[in-house]
């Protein structure tokens, strides 16, 4: 079992929540094992992000967008399926969602500036 961790962004979007709603958004990627990230399959993909694994978890009307470090699962990023940023992810060129994330640095950088 993995011990989740959040970013400034994540925590932000997850505090907008109620309580249980909350509960029921974290338990898809606290309930995650070992097997799940060496064998994704949807709900969850995997893609490089500056040469590391980089994971992305949907869970209902959120995406989870997180790295793992040994025991550890850091949500860099929580985006609303109807968000702009989310869009941006899925719609900003003709390719695939892995592949935008690996060629467009720009996205990763405007999601890095989110946390600031």
């Amino acid at each position: 079992m993995y011990q989740v961790t959040f970013s400034e962004q994540a925590m932000r979007e997850l505090n907008k929540l109620d309580t249980m709603a909350q509960l029921e958004l974290v338990e898809p990627i606290s309930s995650l094992k070992a097997a799940d990230l060496e064998h994704p399959r949807e709900p969850l993909g995997r893609f490089q992000r500056r040469g590391k694994p980089f994971y992305r978890l949907r869970a209902g009307e959120h995406r989870f967008y997180f790295d793992a470090n040994g025991d550890i699962l850091h949500v860099n990023y929580i985006l609303h399926r109807n968000s702009l940023e989310d869009f941006l992810l899925r719609n900003g060129l003709p390719v695939s969602e892995q592949q935008l994330a690996e060629q467009h640095s720009k996205f990763w950088k405007y999601l890095e500036s989110l946390t600031k």
